[in-house]
């Protein structure tokens, strides 16, 4: 079972994060950051991951600490647990609609982290969530994780659904490119390495 445990202190947070990669969509999130924790339980109901993440930051400052480390952790947890990378599939893609607004993410299990975000909100915040928050997310888990990740909101207006059509599509395209297949028994490239 591809399960980890991660736990990252700062003077700015202090973060406790339970990943496993083959479960079954058990969310227990609380970051102090309700935005982001519901971002988060759509990530591992969607994914199939069970998550527990407890996070204590600095939120009389703003949300951005807490946010981005959560980010740091979450990448650190998706790096352990996948540190084996024998014959999983490697590559994931889903395009994901939630109402109005339409989603694709693809991702590269490859150990070469690079990011791409095409994604204009409407608003800079939902609720008191500022949704340049989620770049930042993204940017700390695909640093952390190594992974190749590149998210393309295609059209939306609503900037909470294009929110979660990110997280549903960030969920079920990991979910995809970390399963393993029965078919391949190497590291899935032809260097024999990644």
């Amino acid at each position: 079972m591809r399960s980890v445990q991660v736990n990252r202190t700062t003077n700015e947070t202090d973060i406790s994060i339970s990943l496993t990669i083959d479960g079954s969509g058990k969310a227990d999130i609380n970051t102090g950051v309700g935005f982001l924790d519901h971002m988060l339980t759509l990530w591992a109901v969607h994914g199939l991951f069970d998550l527990k993440i407890d996070a204590k930051g600095d939120l009389h400052v703003d949300y951005h600490h807490t946010v981005e480390d959560v980010g740091i952790g979450l990448g650190m947890a998706i790096a352990r647990t996948m540190k084996d990378l024998t014959g999983i599939n490697r590559y994931g893609l889903q395009i994901i609609p939630m109402e109005e607004a339409l989603c694709e993410v693809a991702i590269d299990f490859c150990n070469r982290p690079f990011f791409v975000f095409n994604c204009t909100f409407p608003t800079e915040k939902i609720g008191a969530f500022d949704t340049e928050l989620v770049e930042e997310f993204l940017r700390a888990v695909v640093v952390n994780s190594g992974i190749t990740l590149h998210v393309n909101v295609r059209y939306g207006k609503n900037s909470h659904h294009i929110a979660e059509a990110i997280f549903k599509a960030l969920g079920r395209a990991m979910d995809q490119a970390t399963m393993v297949n029965k078919n391949v028994n190497r590291v899935p490239s032809s260097k024999g390495v990644l």
